[in-house]
């Protein structure tokens, strides 16, 4: 058998195939990372869209409210019955208490066995005073109960006022029972707290501090002792509630001079005289006095009242405070604005050299911000100016050179695609928002876009897409 040659044989190598959209699909795999790191990587604007609002203000407070109040004391020691219920008026001369001073009267009450039958209106009073207390409970001030307990035992005493009478006429031996009547007319109140004798002018932050505050409730037949406080009378239907004010906000009030005030116990309301006292520097807060002419009697067992102050609602543009920056300005005075070409643009006429260190003048165009009309004064962009650039008047050899400066308060218009200053007027603020005056010269209009954080954007700071993508409304 003939060998076999295997000289020709040759190992076949296995031709390369490029895929070419694998190698696409790969490049733009990895542009796609690079957009992802570098979209990660850039700090984006985000924009809000301006609009009309209103300004929500917490125009609640707690104040003081101050009386004409007299106290009475006990002329002789003994059981207290009270024959007027109170909060009630009561003329000179109207029987208010007596004092048992034998005990015969109280025996008498403890024998009768005969339940008093309550009528409809001795039953709504109970329930008004009950929904009252449970609208009003807080649990951080506890000392509401005691209140409401003392408030339901006066009720029940005025309910059980007759069966007295009625047991006093019966009595064949009065000796022992003294009645008092009212010196004068006004309105009984069966508690003292020692605010009384406050004036307004002697209202401190400390006199707000309700965990100290303490009232003495007169409650009818207990005994009380020869001098013992025993009612009060408020003489005057004039009354005052003091309310600690932010001092900022006090020359809108006295601007006002009476201002309508709304009482949140039962959304009465009303119109108060404003009259400032005095303040407390270290909490930036003013004592403002609301004296009223009628109600009086509605809170005469309250000695804290809560008031709301119905103003009228800001409006205008409603724009976030993030949004607001400050940014300072060249101040240029009228005489070297100039208006130059067929479309009158705005700017100065700048000192300059030749070539062969001549003077000579060049127009620089100077976007106006603001201006004060009234110094004539005009801010200018500094971007466009240096400090020491020496301007012309126009055809006049008068010059200044360029130094002062002052900052505008204003936001950042996004609307041409880049970053805009634009000069705001703030009617007023609040922790959140501000409103801020519309169709200004060089201020803001209705639906114009704005940056939602000023602190991230640069004065005209391009807006890439992605950035104009992203609007709050």
């Amino acid at each position: 058998m003939a060998q076999e040659n295997h000289s020709n044989i040759r190992q076949y190598h296995k031709p390369l195939n490029i895929n070419i959209g694998m190698i696409i699909f790969g490049v733009m795999f990895v542009y796609i990372i690079i957009c992802i790191i570098m979209y990660m990587q850039t700090e984006h604007l985000s924009g809000y869209e301006v609009k009309e609002g209103a300004l929500t203000v917490n125009n609640v407070y707690r104040g003081i409210a101050l009386r004409q109040e007299t106290i009475y004391e006990s002329v002789d020691a003994g059981y207290v019955y009270y024959f007027v219920p109170e909060g009630t008026h009561v003329a000179c001369g109207d029987l208010v208490y007596a004092v048992d001073s034998s005990s015969k009267l109280a025996d008498l009450m403890n024998e009768t066995t005969e339940e008093k039958a309550l009528t409809n209106s001795d039953y709504n009073s109970l329930k008004t005073k009950i929904i009252n207390y449970r609208s009003n409970f807080d649990e951080k001030e506890f000392s509401t109960v005691y209140d409401f307990k003392y408030d339901l035992q006066s009720e029940v005493a005025k309910l059980s006022n007759q069966a007295v009478l009625n047991a006093m006429n019966e009595m064949t031996e009065t000796t022992g029972i003294s009645k008092y009547y009212a010196d004068r007319a006004g309105a009984v109140v069966f508690s003292s707290d020692g605010y009384e004798n406050l004036t307004p002018q002697e209202i401190t932050s400390q006199s707000f501090d309700e965990e100290n505050y303490a009232k003495n409730q007169y409650l009818a037949a207990n005994r009380f002792g020869k001098n013992d406080e025993v009612y009060k009378l408020v003489t005057a239907e004039d009354w005052e509630v003091i309310i600690q004010v932010d001092s900022e906000r006090v020359p809108e009030l006295v601007e006002l001079k009476y201002v309508k005030v709304k009482f949140m116990e039962d959304q009465y309301e009303t119109w108060g005289k404003i009259t400032t006292y005095g303040n407390d520097e270290e909490k930036g807060i003013t004592f403002v006095g609301l004296t009223f002419t009628t109600s009086m009697i509605n809170y005469i067992t309250d000695r804290f009242v809560n008031v709301e102050l119905v103003l009228e609602e800001k409006t205008g543009l409603k724009i976030p405070n993030s949004a607001i920056a400050q940014r300072n300005f060249f101040l240029i005075e009228e005489n070297y604005i100039i208006e130059h070409g067929s479309d009158k643009t705005l700017g100065v006429m700048r000192q300059t050299f030749t070539e062969d260190n001549e003077i000579t003048t060049e127009f620089v165009e100077t976007p106006i911000y603001n201006v004060d009309e009234e110094e004539g004064i005009y801010y200018v962009d500094e971007s466009v100016l240096n400090v020491g650039d020496v301007l012309y008047q126009e055809d006049s050899i008068e010059t200044c050179t360029v130094s002062k400066q002052a900052s505008l308060t204003g936001v950042f218009n996004i609307n041409k695609g880049y970053a805009d200053f634009k000069q705001i007027n703030i009617l007023y603020d609040n922790d959140e928002y501000s409103i801020v005056e519309s169709n200004t010269k060089y201020g803001l209009r209705a639906y114009d876009y704005i940056a939602l954080d000023a602190s991230t954007v640069v004065a005209d700071q391009f807006v890439t897409e992605k950035g104009m993508d992203n609007f709050s409304k």
